[in-house]
């Protein structure tokens, strides 16, 4: 009988995201990779499992879950949060579904896709705030940088 080894875990006491779970609604990227920035606060981790499970009951495209923060918090440049693991980066909706990065400009970029997503978000009833600079989508503020990626902030 084969055993399944335990997340990763910093000394803080928070886990690395499970890495591309076959049966889930999201996959993961970021840099640096296999998911050494993805350490997550428990409840950002319960926050995205309730997100991409209310997801995938509808969609077939999955989520792509990016930077969370590193362990034991160490700076994390060039962001200027992602440091308490209560920030994740998400990224918009590709037409296509494909596991790429793509900017709201973009021909690819499905804008009502990531509408219903940052809907579903906010659903969570979790969620401080949301930076994204597509000026359409309601309920996201415009941050810098942030035209390929959505910047989701729980509140504990």
């Amino acid at each position: 009988m084969a055993t399944s080894s335990p997340l990763p875990q910093d000394g803080r006491g928070y886990f690395m995201l499970p890495q591309m779970p076959e049966e889930s609604g999201y996959y993961t990227y970021g840099t640096p990779p296999g998911g050494r920035a993805q350490y997550a606060h428990p409840q950002m981790l319960n926050f995205i499992f309730k997100l991409e499970h209310t997801w995938a009951m509808t969609e077939e495209r999955k989520i792509g879950i990016g930077n969370i923060s590193l362990a034991e918090g160490v700076a994390f440049p060039p962001h200027k949060s992602h440091r308490n693991g209560l920030q994740v980066d998400i990224r918009p909706i590709r037409k296509d579904g494909s596991k790429q990065p793509v900017r709201w400009s973009s021909k690819d970029y499905d804008q009502a896709a990531t509408q219903k997503l940052v809907d579903l978000i906010w659903q969570t009833g979790m969620v401080k705030k949301v930076g994204f600079n597509d000026p359409k989508i309601a309920n996201a503020t415009y941050m810098n940088g942030h035209d390929d990626h959505l910047h989701v902030e729980i509140r504990l």
